[in-house]
């Protein structure tokens, strides 16, 4: 039986780490907790945090660390992460990760596992810049993986197939770059305490995933 699991993964943009997040939230039962999510929740809901984050949001202004550090406490401390959460995409940045640890420390519930996924810049490059998406109904395909059948055709509703900006090769570059600078040292921040387990991203997603599960040994028997 899977034991409680309370886990931040990293890794570079196009890692691969959404898909094996999910696999982890149906292994352990345990919530995938994504920073973008809880925010625009919290906003949505018009919570006190949220009402806060949207200040800074709407004048196009990042939202602080200790608001982000909050507003993630606060959804910690939902029932349904008693069990244990997997967080993904945060912390992003050392001081993040130090206040991530503080806020865990006084809920008695400090991290057991982070995980690092490994992918090469080349091959995320190649993952996201082959990314191509329906204007009319919103699929994916990918020219390289998942190709429509007509070039530049939605299989699913006959609509244009476009490459969004954020999939243009220069943008992903910079995306990469800004993750070595930021959110690669947390590797090192981590592996200090003991704490960091490596895998290799590269593959079909159930390879990966028996090398996740592999990689977190104890946190599965």
């Amino acid at each position: 039986m899977a034991k409680a699991i309370r886990l931040v993964l990293l890794g570079a943009p196009g890692a691969g780490k959404g898909t094996q997040a999910k696999l982890l939230q149906e292994k352990f039962a345990a919530p995938q907790i994504s920073t973008g999510d809880i925010l625009r929740k919290a906003v949505a809901d018009q919570t006190a945090l949220g009402k806060q984050a949207a200040d800074f949001m709407n004048r196009g202004a990042l939202v602080p660390d200790d608001l982000i550090i909050n507003i993630v406490g606060e959804r910690l401390a939902a029932d349904d992460c008693k069990q244990g959460f997997i967080l993904d995409g945060f912390p992003r940045t050392i001081p993040q990760a130090e206040s991530l640890d503080a806020t865990l420390k006084r809920m008695g519930q400090p991290l057991n596992c982070v995980l690092s996924v490994r992918v090469p810049h080349a091959e995320i490059v190649e993952r996201l810049s082959g990314r191509r998406t329906c204007r009319k109904c919103g699929a994916l395909f990918h020219i390289t993986f998942d190709p429509p059948r007509a070039q530049g055709v939605c299989d699913k509703c006959g609509g244009e197939l476009f490459q969004r900006d954020d999939d243009q090769e220069a943008t992903i570059k910079k995306r990469l770059d800004v993750y070595e600078s930021q959110t690669a040292p947390l590797a090192s921040y981590y592996a200090k305490q003991g704490l960091l387990r490596e895998v290799d991203g590269v593959g079909t997603i159930d390879e990966i995933r028996t090398r996740v599960y592999a990689a977190l040994g104890d946190l599965v028997q």
